[in-house]
């Protein structure tokens, strides 16, 4: 359990602050790319992939594995953990990834970037909440 529980703190805990950057500083600079911003926009989606999706799956699986075993008596934390990380998933795959998306094929306009803004808020605080989960999780285990 031990492992497991270190494996869904570092995933999530890396997520979270990534999620932060992108949505604080990444996000917000698109519209400053100019001309060249579809490609730029379709290596940022591919690049992108591979920062986020092995975090991303050890994440989902952990958290799902701590309902299993959870540490102490932190079942519910557990439950919670889970549940922030199939938001965070259902919100990417229903939300974030339609949103790039629709800005390949269409670019970048005011309402897509709003679109995408409002959406990675929502992925902000799922995994913000997260992180705050695990961090309980692990003060638990340690006690």
């Amino acid at each position: 359990m031990t492992t497991v529980l270190l494996a869904n703190a570092a995933a999530t805990l890396f997520m979270a602050g990534l999620t932060w950057f992108v949505q604080v500083v990444h996000y917000p600079l698109f519209p400053l790319v100019g001309d060249g911003f579809t490609e730029y926009h379709r290596r940022h989606s591919n690049r992108t992939t591979f920062v986020v999706l092995p975090p991303m799956l050890v994440e989902l699986v952990t958290s799902f594995w701590l309902l299993l075993d959870p540490p102490g008596d932190a079942s519910g934390l557990a439950v919670a953990g889970a549940a922030l990380a199939g938001a965070t998933w259902a919100l990417t795959a229903l939300g974030a990834a339609p949103a790039h998306g629709r800005i390949g094929r269409e670019g970048l306009g005011p309402d897509l970037q709003n679109r995408l803004l409002r959406i990675s808020w929502l992925r902000t605080i799922a995994w913000t909440a997260h992180a705050g989960v695990v961090i309980a999780m692990l003060s638990v285990a340690i006690d």
